[in-house]
């Protein structure tokens, strides 16, 4: 007859640790780096911090910060399945939203430092130059995931619509990519344009190796 031990002698198992990114500071900690560029851009524009023309700087730091999110969204599923922290995919929807933010705050400084808020010119000017023309394009198409991005936009649609909506964004990605390579043409500066384009291919890469995969699985 086996002795009962005391509670005190039982094996316990361990508890497992609850990750730091389900923690509820953790979306406004991430909402407020995201808002840092902004600060940054808005503080050197009120203290004349920007270098010799503020209002270049304003249009390309936009932009770039908006190619940056892009990115970084598109980094997150990969980095989920790799880090095998599922709970990234909260915040995917956050750091689209902000890529859209960036998005906005691009064309609006381009619209109000070059343009003058001139509607007429705007439209001229948009069409005759590709890479605002591209940029424009990507920017028309950030909308409507920026606008369907909530849970009620999900039932509304349903997932499959919703899904096939959201995939807009590797196209949106390449259009983002093309808007800055014809940017630094006229500089001819590639060097960060081949940056970006290694990500991006290494990002676009990694779901049609993923999507093949799923199709040679599926019988």
């Amino acid at each position: 007859m086996s002795a009962v031990l005391p509670d005190s002698a039982r094996p316990t198992r361990p508890v497992p640790r609850r990750s730091p990114l389900l923690h509820p500071l953790a979306k406004p900690l991430l909402f407020a780096l995201c808002l840092l560029p902004f600060g940054w851009l808005l503080y050197g524009a009120i203290v004349s911090a920007l270098g010799p023309n503020p209002a270049e700087a304003l249009i390309r730091s936009t932009g770039d910060w908006t190619l940056r999110f892009l990115c970084i969204t598109l980094a997150v599923t990969p980095l989920r399945q790799w880090t095998r922290q599922p709970a990234l995919a909260r915040f995917r929807r956050m750091l689209g939203l902000f890529a859209f933010f960036y998005g906005v705050l691009h064309f609006l400084a381009y619209a109000w430092l070059d343009m003058g808020f001139d509607l007429a010119t705007i439209a001229k000017d948009i069409p005759k130059r590709p890479f605002a023309l591209v940029g424009f394009l990507a920017l028309l198409l950030m909308a409507p995931l920026a606008a369907t991005s909530f849970n009620r936009a999900i039932k509304a649609l349903g997932a499959a619509r919703w899904q096939m909506l959201h995939r807009s964004v590797y196209a949106i990605v390449l259009l983002g990519l093309l808007h800055f390579f014809w940017m630094r043409a006229a500089k001819n500066n590639f060097a960060e344009v081949a940056v970006y384009a290694a990500v991006i291919a290494a990002l676009l890469g990694w779901r049609v190796r993923q999507a093949a995969k799923s199709r040679l699985s599926t019988p």
